[in-house]
């Protein structure tokens, strides 16, 4: 019971952070559930679950509470940017998963360290979107960065169930988004890919992959939660603290990770 309360506290807190900071749920949370004695096929489905249904919740209530607005009937610059990200990162995931946990079947050893190194560099680029101008919101964004963006982040999204808010939110931004528009969208793509995502752990768990949601429960009610609540705070609070405290988190659990791997 105290671990399934530690759990959900954790969800909660990482998924705030997430919404506040367009990172934070999965990229900080698989490495330290790795650390907690949990294998791949317990978290990256689990997280991929969690974050189609939180990714929801946050988009309509970034959509109500003016963070960034959608329109399909024409379709504004949001819903294409959004749409243009989910297409190719669907693919990215799709691929990566059939090829990481069917195909090839990468060890768990080669897995916690893909993503202990992938949080180094996620804990990197935080401090350098420190270092990002920001732009004004407009059609002007370069979509053709956004795609190999887009691939990178639904791969890593694939393997380790984390990566994604962290490089989509900055090739936004090189691409020309306006940053708090830039961190509400990620959750509107995040949560088709991490449907892909499912989807294809779904299918090949029919061919014999264990796949296995003992997590599901305590990092749902502690990310619902949060879903709900984070989009005003996106709204109300400045998300200074996040852009620091999130890096440098990324970067020590990263090199914790490695340790406990190769020296522990």
């Amino acid at each position: 019971m105290e671990l399934i309360l530690i759990l959900i506290l954790i969800a909660f807190l990482f998924e705030s952070m997430d919404s506040m900071a367009g990172m934070g749920f999965g990229t900080a949370l698989s490495p330290l559930l790795f650390l907690f004695g949990y294998n791949p096929l317990q978290v990256v489905p689990t997280i991929l679950i969690s974050e189609a249904i939180t990714g929801a919740i946050d988009t309509i209530f970034d959509h109500e509470f003016r963070n960034v607005r959608y329109s399909f009937r024409p379709l504004n610059d949001a819903t294409k940017i959004s749409l243009i990200m989910a297409f190719f990162g669907c693919l990215a995931i799709f691929s990566s998963i059939l090829l990481g946990y069917f195909a090839i079947k990468f060890s768990t050893i080669v897995i916690k360290t893909y993503v202990a190194i992938l949080v180094i560099f996620m804990g990197i680029s935080g401090f350098l979107r420190l270092k990002l101008k920001k732009f004004k919101f407009s059609s002007k964004a370069r979509p053709k960065m956004l795609i190999g963006f887009s691939i990178l982040a639904g791969f890593n999204k694939g393997v380790g169930g984390g990566g994604y808010g962290p490089i989509i939110t900055m090739g936004q931004i090189f691409s020309g988004v306006y940053e708090k528009s830039a961190t509400a969208i990620v959750s509107f793509a995040e949560s088709i890919v991490s449907i892909v995502g499912i989807f294809t752990f779904f299918l090949i768990s029919f061919v014999g992959v264990d796949v296995d949601l003992v997590l599901l429960p305590s990092l749902f009610t502690g990310g619902f939660f949060a879903a709900i609540s984070a989009p005003y705070l996106v709204r109300v609070l400045p998300n200074k603290i996040w852009k620091y405290f999130i890096p440098i988190y990324a970067i020590g659990i990263g090199i914790f990770s490695l340790l406990k791997i190769f020296i522990f």
